[in-house]
């Protein structure tokens, strides 16, 4: 969102119903985009009962098999696993919609001394300049204010991995937007020949500017670009490049994926206090940084499949997270994305067919 459209957005809220201080009506037309209009549910994979899954990342392989690289814990821990325990796992399938088998670790939390030494979570699997890219994201605290992201290749989805001894993007400084973590993050090769990583943080200190108050956690997205695959990183002057904390009530997004296709940037994300919390939203751009308004770009599951009631442990029951998008000559054939639920009651894939 760019400055103008932010301040046009920041009007409108002046003109809104307010409770308590708060506008209360949506400040975008709660509309379906043309992504959204595509989407037919194929369901759960990936139901494994040791295990809760979440932000499974796809490809093909020269030979037309689909890989998923997906994160995993131990069921016990249940959903707060992620932070202390993810590893990356790998499958393998003949098809989008499974059966996925042959599952092997890749990475596991690494130990003391390392950047990923207590979690390695959400991964994002691309194909780049010939090699296997793999972007993820570890910790070693076992907090969020050292997740940070990094890349390891390989010639073979089979590996073996190069696996990064450092983290390939680091935080701001302590009055930066970005001063708590580098997260979940999407990559695009950029038309012009530069490698553009797109990242998720926010700030933990008394971040403040002249366009926006302060407000600790709320996410945002900022860019990164750089010349060489492996970096440096340089990040975009002005970021963050999606920030809607200006617009009250910590409304903010995450989970976002970019993609370029047919001469545009388009991005689905999840929505968190745009139209709510239990859907997504699309936007595009013609530049990469200046991004058009919110449409939804995909439901809850409830939209598109009658599911059990939502057993007490399960807080985010029925959500759609993590969008990942499977592509095939340049163009979305397949979204997966996570869920809480499925037959053992934690956390799955749910699959959808575009077009």
């Amino acid at each position: 969102m760019n400055r103008r459209h932010l301040l046009k957005c920041i009007t409108a809220v002046s003109f809104l119903p307010k409770i308590g201080g708060f506008a209360q009506t949506p400040l975008f037309t709660e509309q379906e985009s043309e992504f959204c209009k595509k989407l037919t549910a194929v369901g759960r994979v990936l139901e494994l009962k040791e295990w809760y899954v979440w932000g499974t990342s796809p490809i093909y392989d020269p030979d037309g098999k689909v890989h998923v690289f997906f994160s995993r814990w131990p069921a016990e821990k249940r959903m707060g696993g992620w932070i202390n325990s993810s590893q990356i796992a790998h499958a393998v399938a003949d098809r989008p919609e499974g059966p996925y088998k042959d599952i092997e670790t890749v990475f596991a939390p690494r130990g003391d001394g390392y950047w990923d030494g207590t979690t390695c979570h959400n991964p994002h699997i691309q194909k780049i300049d010939g090699k296997y890219c793999l972007f993820y994201i570890g910790n070693y605290n076992r907090k969020t204010d050292t997740k940070r992201i990094g890349l390891a290749t390989a010639d073979s989805l089979y590996g073996p991995w190069k696996r990064p001894e450092k983290p390939l993007l680091e935080t701001g400084t302590e009055n930066d937007w970005d001063n708590h973590c580098t997260s979940n993050p999407s990559f695009v090769r950029h038309p012009n020949g530069q490698y553009w990583l797109y990242y998720k943080s926010w700030n933990s200190g008394d971040y403040y500017n002249s366009k926006h108050p302060t407000i600790r956690g709320n996410r945002k997205y900022g860019l990164a670009i750089a010349d060489n695959l492996y970096g440096p990183y340089v990040k975009y002057k002005n970021n963050p490049v999606i920030d809607y904390s200006g617009l009250g009530e910590n409304r903010q997004l995450e989970d976002a994926y970019v993609y370029y296709q047919d001469g545009k940037f388009k991005l689905i994300a999840r929505d968190m206090g745009i139209f709510g919390h239990n859907v997504g939203l699309y936007l595009e751009s013609k530049d990469g940084i200046d991004w058009s308004s919110p449409q939804i770009a995909y439901h809850p599951v409830s939209f598109y499949r009658q599911e059990p009631s939502a057993p007490k442990h399960l807080s985010k029951y029925g959500r759609l997270e993590r969008p990942q998008l499977l592509i095939k000559d340049g163009k979305p054939q397949y979204l997966f994305t996570a869920s809480q639920g499925g037959q053992y009651m934690n956390s799955t894939t749910f699959i959808f067919r575009i077009g």
